[in-house]
């Protein structure tokens, strides 16, 4: 079940507390002042940078693209998989816009397999003829 929050930082500071971590610890597993983290807390401050939100999402067992998705980003690597197949990519995500947790969780294993069955035909052995290619 999902909750809403109003705000990265309301959901920063529920997170912190369920965790058990004070300001001043939080801060220090960051390595960020305190009042930075209040500052983000009470929303007084935009959400940091990826890497920061990605080491908080380690700290609360998150998922990293949640939270970031949350602070109204994406990871830093989703546009230049987007630029590599535009039409593609956008297609797909329109596509795929709506479908329920559990569909997406499908596709994603359905392309995770063609990967691994992409990886296991790459021949690395010089000696191996690649597909169409004729033997000796």
């Amino acid at each position: 079940m999902h909750r809403h929050y109003t705000t990265f930082g309301q959901r920063i500071r529920t997170l912190r507390i369920a965790k058990g971590y004070t300001l001043r610890e939080f801060a220090r597993l960051l390595d960020v002042s305190p009042t930075y983290i209040s500052q983000i807390e009470q929303d007084r401050s935009n959400p940091p940078a990826e890497e920061r939100i990605v080491r908080m999402s380690e700290l609360f067992g998150l998922d990293a693209d949640e939270l970031l998705a949350h602070a109204g980003r994406v990871a830093d690597d989703l546009p230049a998989i987007i630029r590599r197949e535009p039409r593609a990519l956008a297609t797909f995500l329109r596509t795929a816009n709506g479908l329920s947790a559990d569909a997406i969780t499908r596709l994603t294993q359905q392309a995770q397999d063609l990967q691994h069955e992409r990886d296991s035909n790459d021949h690395d052995d010089p000696g191996c003829p690649l597909p169409g290619q004729e033997t000796d």
